[in-house]
């Protein structure tokens, strides 16, 4: 099992001495029917909280990533993968705030903003721990190698089964239809970089425009002109037709529109008294 072997780089912390079996040259021994106790005890306190969407999951680290998002795919937990926003716990007035009721992490060394965080705020913190990661504001430790993909990923998935089946989502007599693979980092290749890039586009041909193709041995010919699209035209107006205020010739065409040579426009021929 993946999850029993930790190579011993640091040494043993005095909270791991009854959870390490024995002790091989490097390696340590992680006694297995502690570590299921302890998922079992993880799983029931997930199962009790009423909202799942109250349980807060965290990996900061490439390796529980995918494992994190999975996990909270399963059991409506809030995933957080990638850097944690110091303040999500505290800081009120930020965007990323929340209000978990139980955090669980990946790698208490790797994830103890979060950790520290939670203590000021009286969080519950569940961590999946090494025989050598620190166990500070850590309520409950689930012994296990935290160092390969493998061993993270079968940690989650088996978590996150456990959770359902307390929570009577599946049955404990039938398997469960979800791999661990599903739960397991995995390394984009090169051959699946190079298949991921877009592929570059061509443009369009201009068929519009194009001259038509001239067969072999003969002249070019001058495309004939065509008419104008029907899209190109204008439309009919919708006003009426314009009138044409052009002069007409009447019979007064040659008439003198001057004053009459006889006649005296100044002046009447009633004598007016003015000063009357």
């Amino acid at each position: 099992c993946p999850q029993l072997y930790f190579p011993r780089s640091s040494g043993i912390n005095a909270e791991y001495g009854g959870y390490v079996f024995k002790n091989r040259h490097d390696m340590c021994v992680i006694d297995i029917k502690k570590t299921w106790e302890k998922l079992l005890l993880a799983a029931r306190v997930i199962a009790s909280i009423e909202n799942p969407a109250d349980v807060c999951v965290i990996s900061s680290r490439n390796f529980g990533q995918r494992a994190v998002l999975k996990f909270a795919s399963h059991t409506g937990a809030t995933p957080i993968a990638g850097r944690f926003t110091p303040g999500t716990f505290t800081n009120q007035i930020q965007a990323a705030f929340r209000e978990p009721r139980l955090l669980v992490v990946t790698d208490p060394r790797a994830d103890h903003q979060a950790i520290v965080e939670s203590s000021y705020v009286n969080i519950p913190v569940i961590s999946f721990c090494n025989t050598d990661s620190p166990t500070k504001y850590v309520d409950i430790a689930i012994p296990c190698n935290i160092n390969t993909i493998n061993s993270v990923g079968l940690m989650w998935w088996l978590l996150a089964r456990e959770v359902k089946r307390m929570r009577g989502d599946i049955s404990r007599i039938t398997e469960w239809e979800i791999m661990p693979d599903l739960y397991f980092y995995r390394e984009e290749t090169k051959e699946e970089e190079e298949e991921a890039t877009v592929p570059d586009v061509q443009p369009a041909a201009d068929t519009y425009n194009a001259a038509p193709a001239v067969p072999d041995g003969f002249a070019a010919i001058e495309p004939a002109a065509t008419a104008e699209p029907v899209s190109m035209l204008a439309p009919n107006s919708t006003f009426p037709a314009k009138e044409e205020w052009v002069a007409t010739e009447t019979t007064t065409a040659g008439a003198d529109w001057g004053a009459d040579g006889n006649a005296d426009w100044g002046a009447s021929d009633t004598v007016v008294d003015w000063a009357a």
